[in-house]
């Protein structure tokens, strides 16, 4: 398994738990069809665009984080959606209720519909969660100068004991190339493809549109809007309903922009014929101009994050990998 693929299933699960977006709301009967969309923070593009497809629907968005806060048993929870005439879910992670999971969900909702989580590192594959992913949502997550996005570049160099000028020599073509960087697309295609395909919502068609579109992630966990509209037009479509033929992107603003946005590395979007940056940008603050940050000063700001953190804590499954491998360390260490 390629180092770029190690932990996904934790990483989902921790995504399953992030409270990214506020509580459920039911929203007024408009007539038209009654539908839930559950999810992590990807749902809420779903549901936002299922919105303009379907502008008769009452759409009500159940973010996974919170369905145990509506309900204290799978059993109520699914009784609760049984008034909805479509469920549209994500895979619901194994925790949440005492009485079952997602097998036990679907038995008892046979209309619902399952729709993959989108991960896909190859346009990123510097950014890496650093903390313990089991401990349920953001509570075992290290904060970073991006919420809780990490460099492992940077993570490792300091690890290894460099300076901020020795990591930042690292940001070279031949040093991503050798780390794997430049040909993850391959690993990262074939991932998602096999998930999607696993839950029966097979990606393969979605993905080679999307990438004629450029890069289609803001980061490893957050896809562009159209991406989630190209679900919730596939969602509408196979279940019946009668969708807009519209472009959802032109009317419906992106709120995964207001998140971290990681650039792509240029040596990376070479790779791949894109126009890339070392510009990152922070979460938005409320009616503030976007806040950004340079590499250095990711580095510099990490740096000092990590200085003040127990080494215990940085724990991070691709800095873990790299420490075994000499051939890495070796690369870090001539840095």
């Amino acid at each position: 398994m390629s180092v770029l693929q190690t932990g996904r299933q934790a990483l989902l699960g921790a995504l399953a738990r992030l409270p990214c977006w506020p509580a459920a709301r039911d929203v007024p009967y408009r007539g038209g069809p009654r539908i839930a969309v559950i999810g992590n923070c990807q749902a809420r593009g779903v549901a936002r665009s299922l919105e303009v497809l379907l502008p008769e629907a009452a759409v009500t968005l159940v973010p996974t984080g919170q369905i145990s806060r509506r309900a204290r048993t799978l059993r109520a929870f699914a009784d609760g959606l049984a008034r909805y005439d479509h469920v549209f879910s994500q895979p619901i992670a194994a925790g949440h209720f005492p009485d079952g999971g997602l097998a036990e969900l679907l038995s008892l909702l046979p209309r619902a519909r399952l729709f993959p989580p989108i991960v896909f590192a190859a346009f990123h594959p510097d950014m890496v969660y650093v903390g313990d992913l089991s401990a349920g949502g953001a509570a075992g997550l290290v904060p970073s100068p991006l919420h809780t996005y990490h460099s492992a570049i940077t993570l490792f160099g300091y690890l290894r004991g460099l300076s901020e000028e020795r990591i930042l020599r690292l940001f070279r073509d031949d040093v991503l190339a050798r780390l794997g960087f430049l040909d993850g697309w391959d690993l990262a295609a074939d991932d998602l493809v096999e998930t999607s395909r696993s839950i029966g919502f097979d990606l393969a068609p979605d993905l080679l549109r999307w990438s004629r579109r450029g890069a289609f992630m803001h980061g490893i966990n957050h896809p562009k809007l159209f991406v989630m509209a190209d679900i919730a037009l596939r969602l509408a479509t196979e279940a019946g309903l009668d969708p807009a033929p519209l472009p959802v992107e032109a009317y419906l603003a992106d709120d995964l922009l207001g998140e971290v946005i990681w650039p792509v590395y240029p040596a990376v979007a070479e790779a791949y014929g894109l126009k890339g940056s070392y510009v990152f940008k922070r979460r938005a603050m409320p009616k503030a101009p976007p806040s950004v940050l340079d590499l250095a000063g990711l580095v510099r700001e990490s740096l000092a994050l990590y200085r003040t953190m127990p080494r215990a804590r940085l724990t991070c499954q691709r800095t873990e990998h790299w420490s075994r491998s000499p051939e890495t360390c070796a690369l870090f260490d001539a840095a």
